[in-house]
């Protein structure tokens, strides 16, 4: 272990509760076991390791990412790994995306995937070049939790919205029949409603016959009935 993995691990080890690792894990309805520490405890300890190690240089925690991805034993690792990728010397880094696409890949459930949907989102700000094609890949690849962050990469975007990458994620995926996706799509929608209703508005209508229930449903829910 190095300077960042190891006094996490140590310190998720210390705080963790059996008991509240069996309702987590089923909630989570997750394969992977728990450890049973609460999100404020376990944010606590990566944040104490980090100011203890006095770094948060985008290298080291890159190294240290990776390190507890690729070494978790529970799921408290992974969003202990999520974590240190939140920092702001890290935001934007091409550097950080094969690790982003495993946790996509790897987490392959809500909890983990959508905590990924910022760091994309700065990506495609930062490297739009790279980011465009590679998401419009996404939208349409096998893995669907690749398409649902293609969906989602946009939430925090607000007026800078691409809404031809939008909708190039959003089209190709109205069929299907899977619940992420379709939430995703009338998430992505929904969002986007607060910057551009009129849009949203149009978009729905054009696509009612091909949207969903429930993305409709979603991507009008705060707008006032007509």
């Amino acid at each position: 272990m190095t300077r960042l993995a190891e006094p996490i691990i140590a310190g998720l080890a210390a705080a963790a509760d059996p008991d509240q690792a069996i309702g987590m894990q089923r909630y989570m309805k997750s394969e992977m076991p728990f450890l049973g520490v609460r999100a404020p405890i376990a944010q606590r300890i990566v944040r104490n390791a980090v100011r203890a190690e006095g770094t948060t240089a985008w290298e080291d925690l890159l190294a240290e990412a990776e390190l507890l991805w690729e070494t978790a034993s529970h799921r408290e690792h992974w969003y202990a790994a999520q974590q240190l990728t939140g920092y702001r010397s890290c935001e934007g880094r091409l550097e950080f995306l094969d690790l982003y696409e495993r946790m996509v890949v790897d987490g392959a459930w809500w909890d983990v995937v959508d905590n990924c949907y910022r760091r994309f989102g700065m990506l495609l700000r930062h490297h739009r070049g790279q980011l465009d094609p590679l998401l419009r890949a996404w939208a349409v690849d096998p893995n669907h939790w690749k398409r649902r962050t293609a969906i989602i990469a946009q939430l925090s975007a607000k007026a800078e919205t691409d809404v031809a990458l939008l909708e190039a994620a959003i089209v190709p995926n109205m069929a299907e029949t899977d619940f992420f996706l379709r939430k995703g799509i009338g998430w992505a929608l929904r969002e986007y409603a607060k910057t551009d209703a009129q849009w949203v508005r149009t978009f729905v209508d054009q696509h009612s016959g091909e949207l969903s229930g429930l993305s409709r449903r979603e991507a009008l829910k705060n707008l006032p009935i007509r």
